[in-house]
């Protein structure tokens, strides 16, 4: 009886040469799809696995999942890898790494297999997943196996291969850059674009236009949060109204797009050390990020929210580097969400060529008082207390100074 191995199948060209390669290696292979709200033909896929060898074609609709347990658990925390880059891809891995577990284990498989190479990030996440959720799996990468490496030096054998083997390539003109398109953003890496100091060009961008040529016209969205999760969006120029979690975020990525929204082009750092430069498309996360880091000024403590913002980086770097299901991620999020207990209330957010901008935020839970920061009435507040309180701050300064000038002496 053939040893059954579940593999992680996209449709493209690696991906198709690795199941024949499977195939003929004596696997029974089983093919899974996962949507995660990448725009592909997901009934052209899976015939295309058929035909290629599996036995059988699991296509798994993850979207819903995706928003409610993945980018809404990851925004508690801000999540933001290196200041810029809201994590995208990152964030979607596990998703998909933690489906393929569950279906390996309902078919009784040894093994799970990817396609990612041995150079970049998601080979980490997968197998990292794998090794938390089912340390019994046994996995198979061919893009680091001697084999397979000795086999195919690059995309020429590849399609080589798979005009040998009967695989359908696609003919239609490939874009010439890597890309990963989920619900979240799509990213694009490789081409001219591994040159840092190249400029874009236009055509990169396939979600969002350019904001020189979005409307010259405002868009005022009202998003409400309970316990810092998104629970609905209101347009306030044409009353459109969204409070299904997918349908909120497919919503704020079709205004975010439109408006130029969500842009990033940066050099970031691998976990296995190498520079990458990425061009992202985060339209929707990006207002919802800006949104709820502002709905949190007025309901968060202050000690709360610079201790939330300290571990903030850590959370991003778990995330980033294949973390998510790890004792220190669950400790984590047990911190965050305590702190979004009060992050309940609205914000609303100009939109404008590129720009969100926060204008107006309510909360019931708010802490700003308007009597106490009032430059116009005391509000209780008596201002000769702020002598004693800085004089105490000044102390160590003090100190600091007199021991200073006194080792110059």
């Amino acid at each position: 009886m053939k040893e059954k191995v579940v593999l992680a199948y996209s449709g493209g060209l690696d991906t198709s040469v690795i199941l024949k390669w499977l195939c003929e290696k004596g696997f029974d292979v089983i093919a899974y799809v996962a949507n995660v709200g990448q725009k592909d033909d997901f009934v052209a896929i899976k015939e295309k696995a058929l035909k290629t060898g599996a036995s059988k074609v699991y296509v798994e609709d993850l979207r819903r999942e995706f928003v409610t347990d993945y980018i809404f658990t990851a925004l508690l925390g801000n999540a933001m890898y290196e200041g810029r880059y809201l994590l995208g891809t990152a964030i979607a891995r596990p998703l998909i790494a933690k489906r393929q577990v569950e279906i390996a284990e309902k078919e009784g498989a040894q093994y799970v297999a990817h396609g990612a190479t041995g150079k970049g990030n998601d080979q980490v996440r997968f197998e990292l997943t794998y090794a938390a959720l089912n340390p019994n799996l046994k996995v198979i990468s061919p893009w680091k196996d001697p084999e397979f490496l000795a086999k195919f030096k690059g995309r020429t054998d590849l399609i080589n291969y798979a005009m040998e083997k009967g695989i359908p390539i696609k003919v239609s003109k490939k874009r010439p850059y890597s890309e990963d398109e989920n619900l979240m953003h799509i990213s694009h890496e490789a081409g001219k674009l591994e040159d840092p100091a190249h400029i874009p060009d236009e055509d990169v961008f396939t979600w969002t236009v350019s904001p020189k040529d979005a409307p010259d016209e405002e868009t005022l969205l009202e998003i409400h949060f309970e316990n810092g999760i998104p629970v609905k969006v209101v347009n306030l120029k044409d009353g459109t109204e969204k409070t299904d979690p997918l349908e909120l975020f497919e919503y704020l990525n079709e205004v975010g797009a439109k408006n130029g929204v969500g842009r990033l082009d940066m050099v970031e750092n691998r976990f296995i050390g190498i520079k990458s430069r990425g061009v992202y498309e985060t339209p929707g996360a990006t207002i919802l990020w800006i949104a709820h880091r502002d709905l949190e000024g007025i309901t968060m403590d202050k000690e709360v929210m610079h201790l939330r913002d300290m571990l903030a980086p850590k959370f991003a770097e778990l995330i980033y580097n294949g973390f998510w299901f790890s004792p220190e991620m669950e400790f984590l999020l047990a911190a965050f969400r305590k702190a979004q207990e009060n992050v309940t209330g609205k914000v609303t957010v100009s939109i404008y060529k590129g720009n969100v901008m926060p204008v107006a935020r309510y909360s019931p839970y708010s802490l700003y008082n308007p009597e106490l920061s009032s430059m116009d009435v005391e509000g209780g507040f008596d201002a000769t207390d702020s002598k004693g309180f800085i004089n105490i701050h000044a102390l160590r300064l003090k100190v600091h100074q007199l021991v200073k000038k006194g080792y110059q002496r």
